[in-house]
């Protein structure tokens, strides 16, 4: 499967999922972008002091948080950012995560699922470079397709 057939694979599943099941993949997607291991690569001179609490904050109470709260970490990270284009990656990704499950839980749009699996997708890819040509040979970005699959079938 190559890389686009992925992406389209990854949308009608969400598309045609329940709303259980659709609510179930974001939170344990949305749990996985977060995960601690991803911000300890972060610099101190990349976040504001205010700016890291609120995305340790944020990261820590993601599924209990209110789409306000969220809203007023993510504004709080947003101010303290330090960098103007090289923040770590976890970070990035963290951060991303947040701000589509910020949107999801405020809207209800199953878009911002669908750009939490592509971000978990490029979470995997980065640790494996999978082939964009037979994006499911690296055993691990078969885990995380089947994962998906698994969530939203």
């Amino acid at each position: 499967m190559n890389y686009s057939e992925l992406e389209a694979d990854v949308l009608r599943l969400i598309i045609e999922a329940g709303e259980d099941d659709v609510r179930a993949f974001g939170e344990e997607t949305v749990t996985r972008l977060v995960r601690p291991e991803l911000l300890r690569g972060a610099a101190e001179d990349e976040l504001s002091q205010d700016a890291r609490a609120a995305l340790a904050n944020a990261c820590a109470n993601v599924l209990t948080i209110s789409a306000d709260g969220l809203r007023d970490e993510l504004a709080t990270i947003y101010d303290g950012i330090l960098v103007d284009d090289d923040l770590d990656g976890g970070v990035l990704t963290a951060i991303r995560a947040l701000s589509h499950w910020q949107s999801y839980l405020e809207q209800n749009r199953r878009g911002e699922l669908y750009e939490l699996a592509i971000r978990s997708i490029e979470d995997v890819d980065h640790e494996v470079s999978a082939d964009l040509d037979d994006f499911l040979a690296a055993p691990e970005m078969a885990a995380e397709y089947e994962r998906i699959r698994r969530l939203l079938a």
